[in-house]
């Protein structure tokens, strides 16, 4: 019986996430799902729903199973769309970092390290990046961590991540 080594038995790592797509025109939704599935390898269809957030645009989540940075190509599979918002996760795996993609059409994308529990985690040196720009400027400081946290693009998405056929949403306004 011939013996088996630890690299005949090992599978390969497997990665997961979640693609939100928080707005999408009803035209483009087609095109959305051939892209990830395209990106996936197999054919895909979402259970789209009406963005209650802008008139005429659709949502939908998606759940996916792949190779590890999966994620990173279904988000350079969407990035640039015009009028596309979205949002790719991919879980932190053994062995592998975690990643979130977000993407708005004002801003671009933003991509961000995950520790395995969803956190977004900044890396040391882009740490001491912002710190040496700001210097001794505590706003300077908070503008720089801002950034590197992805706050606009969490600011800009965050009433769409809210928004469904089941809440309607609550618009807050700053008073004082």
């Amino acid at each position: 019986m011939a013996a088996t080594t630890a690299t005949q038995t090992r599978q390969a790592p497997s990665a997961r996430g979640v693609l939100f797509v928080h707005s999408s025109p009803r035209a483009l939704s087609p095109h959305v799902e051939w892209a990830v599935g395209r990106a996936l390898g197999e054919a895909v269809n979402f259970d789209w729903s009406d963005q209650p957030v802008l008139k005429g645009a659709q949502r939908a989540e998606f759940y996916w199973e792949g190779e590890p940075g999966t994620g990173a190509t279904l988000a350079s599979a969407l990035r640039g769309w015009e009028h596309l918002r979205f949002e790719v996760t991919e879980d932190a795996g053994l062995g592998t970092d975690g990643g979130r993609w977000l993407h708005t059409p004002d801003l671009g994308i933003f991509f961000s390290q995950t520790d395995t529990a969803g956190n977004v985690v900044i890396p040391e040196d882009r740490v001491r990046s912002a710190m040496e720009r700001a210097g001794a400027n505590a706003l300077e400081l908070h503008r720089e961590l801002r950034l590197a946290l992805g706050q606009a693009w969490d600011d800009e998405l965050e009433p769409f991540r809210h928004a469904s056929d089941f809440n309607s949403v609550v618009w807050l306004h700053k008073v004082g």
